[in-house]
Order: structure tokens, then C-alpha cells, then sequence
């Protein structure tokens, strides 16, 4: 960076000779070093003409948001919530720095996530709360979590779904919004087990539904044999969805892991706890581990057949170690604690988002 001194030499020498290059070769012999460019040299001289002075100007500093933006931006958010700021930004060329700050100071905007919840009666909460306590209990022997296996199924579609974990509504309050989905596209249903060391699956269903006879025929063929490869004292879990409560999957469980299963349940099972309905907030793969594949599942560039459907499914799964599934125990134990402390009901998970 040239001096004072460097730069009123330059410009005087420009004014005697109005030559850059003899500028330059008399800028050499004097200060001994290379000489500024053509371009800083007419620039200082044009300064000086037009202010009288080569100081450096004062920085103007960040430029104010006008009314005019502010109003804007109000604007295009109460049109479309949903709007991302990158996208309003390009509407509107307005930096997108300038765009989330006016949201969240100037309008007191927060980005809500999208969440799914279910709706509970009060007998829903009084099961969820005797759920709560019988587990609780259990927990106190410090071996019933490592023993534990939760499962589930969740159907993946080739169309895509909703990304829950990226997708914003801005507002002042939560929007409780839902989402359309469409459910006629080619679609794959997964079976999936998992415990606090290791997990067990995929495991893929034909068909549209998972039949009673299919089911069992899975945790006869696959998952029981690898489970009691592991250990033959497994306590399985499962939800209420209507393929479990067929008669032939009680009558299973009733005979092969008697007072070691956790489900829906009739008075004569054998049970070791009921699983209460629609609770998908108190078992790992709702509240962790579907949002966490299909996160990694639905990227671009989609998958375009069921094959490649699976491969990705098969891949984000294969990709939950260890250290992810004892984090996600100790947030189950937490969330029991939590609901019972609620007398049953739903947990408060609601969180704003990030910035996007």
C-alpha cells in the first residue's frame, strides 16, 4: 500500500508529465521499489482534482434498510410463508443477510419447523402415563436399556416427500400447518429394529400393506434369528400399527418371547407392557431415526426406480453408528420422563429453525 508521501509524488509527477510510465520509472529511482499501477496512479490524480486531498475516504458503512424493503419483504412472507430467504432475496435483490435480518429484528419473525403430532384423548393419556411409569421402573435395573429393541415400518415413496428438517413457515406464532402428500407413486415399505449397540435391517415388504402372515413370517425367518444370535433375553417392541395386532403375530411373540415383548396387546397376552397409541414420540425410530434417513434418502439427485430407492435407503441406515444410538436412548428416556411428568401428554418438541 503506497504512503502519503508516495501517492503526492505520483500525483505531481502525472500533473508535470501527464505520462504513466515516466511517472513510474521516476516513482523507481526515488523510493527504490516497483511502482504503484497505471490505474492507482490516475485514480489518485483524479482524486485530488476533484477533492483537493489523497486521504482515504470514510467508509459508508452498512447501508440502511429502507421503509420501502422493509415493506417488501413483509410483504412477500405474508404471501407465501414458506418462502426461503435465499429465494426472496433473488425476488426481491435484496441480500439475503439483509432479508433474514429484517425478519427476525425488524418483524419479530421466527422460522417455524414443520411437525407432526397426533391427536390424544384422555384415555390416550392415561395409557402413555402408565406406559411411562412401568419404564421407568425397568429402567432403574441398569441392564433393561441395553436389552431393549425398538422396531417400526415406514413406507418411502419414489415421488419424494416433504424434508421436515429443512422446510420453514415464518411467522409470529406457530402456523401448525400440514403437508399433502401424495400417495399413489411407487413405494417401498421397510421393516427396521434397532437397539442401543447395533441395528437390524433393512428388511423390505412387497405389496401395499404389510400382511399379518408377512410379518411373522419376517421375525420368524430374519429378525428373531439375528436378534437371539446377539442375546436370547431381548425385549422387543413394537407399535400398535394393525399388522401387529393380527392374531397370528400375538400368538407368535406369546410363544417364542413370552413377558419379553412390548405391544398392543389383548387381556390374554403375554405381554410384558402395553404400548400406548399413538406415541410415536416416545420410540427412537419415529422421533429419530426415519426424519434422519429420509434427510439423507431425498437429496438430489433423486432416486429414480425402486432400486435405487432402496440402495439409498439401505446406505443412510447403514450409516447410523453407534454414538448416534446412544444419544438417541438417552433422548427416549428422557422423553418417557418428560410425558409422564406431562401426565401423558404430547412432548413440546416445537423448535425454530436454523438459518436457511
Amino acid at each position: 500500500m503506497a504512503s502519503p508521501q508516495q501517492k503526492t509524488f505520483c500525483v505531481l509527477e502525472f500533473a508535470k508529465t501527464n505520462s504513466v510510465v515516466t511517472v513510474q520509472r521516476a516513482f523507481r529511482r526515488r523510493f527504490g521499489i516497483n511502482p504503484p499501477c497505471p490505474k492507482n496512479i490516475r485514480r489518485w490524480f483524479r482524486q485530488f482534482q476533484e477533492s483537493g486531498c489523497l486521504c482515504k475516504g470514510k467508509s459508508p458503512g452498512r447501508l440502511r434498510v429502507s421503509a420501502e424493503q422493509v415493506a417488501s419483504i413483509r410483504a412477500a412472507f405474508e404471501r407465501r410463508p414458506r418462502k426461503s430467504t435465499n429465494r426472496a432475496s433473488r425476488e426481491l435483490e435484496i441480500p439475503q443477510s439483509t432479508v433474514w435480518r429484517v425478519l427476525t429484528v425488524r418483524l419479530h419473525l421466527k422460522p417455524y419447523r414443520l411437525q407432526l403430532v397426533q391427536a390424544l384423548t384422555n384415555d390416550d393419556k392415561r395409557k402413555r402415563t402408565e406406559f411411562c411409569d412401568s419404564m421407568l421402573e425397568m429402567m432403574e435395573d441398569e441392564t433393561f436399556i441395553s436389552h431393549l429393541i425398538f422396531s417400526d415400518e415406514a413406507t418411502f415413496h419414489l415421488s419424494g416427500t416433504v424434508n421436515r428438517h429443512t422446510v420453514r413457515i415464518w411467522g409470529t406464532e406457530h402456523p401448525h400447518e400440514t403437508v399433502e402428500h401424495d400417495r399413489d407413486s411407487p413405494k417401498v415399505n421397510v421393516f427396521y429394529a434397532v437397539s442401543q449397540d447395533k441395528a437390524y435391517g433393512p428388511f423390505f415388504f412387497q405389496g401395499n400393506t404389510v400382511a399379518g402372515q408377512t410379518y411373522v413370517d419376517m421375525l420368524q425367518n430374519w429378525l428373531f434369528t439375528s436378534l437371539q444370535a446377539d442375546s436370547h433375553d431381548f425385549i422387543f417392541q413394537q407399535d400398535g400399527a394393525p399388522p401387529h395386532w393380527h392374531l397370528l403375530v400375538r400368538a407368535f411373540l406369546n410363544e417364542k418371547v413370552p413377558q419379553r415383548w412390548i405391544g398392543r396387546k389383548g387381556a390374554q397376552d403375554l405381554a410384558l407392557c402395553a404400548w400406548p397409541a399413538r406415541s410415536p414420540d416416545l420410540t427412537v425410530c419415529d422421533f429419530f431415526l426415519w426424519g434422519y434417513v429420509k434427510d439423507h434418502v431425498y437429496v438430489p439427485p433423486l432416486p429414480t426406480n425402486l432400486d435405487d430407492l432402496k440402495h439409498g435407503i439401505t446406505t443412510a441406515i447403514n450409516s447410523v453408528h453407534r454414538d448416534m444410538l446412544i444419544r438417541a436412548w438417552e433422548e427416549s428416556s428422557y422423553r418417557i420422563d418428560v410425558a409422564r411428568a406431562a401426565s401423558g401428554d404430547t412432548l413440546n418438541t416445537c423448535k425454530t429453525g436454523s438459518k436457511s
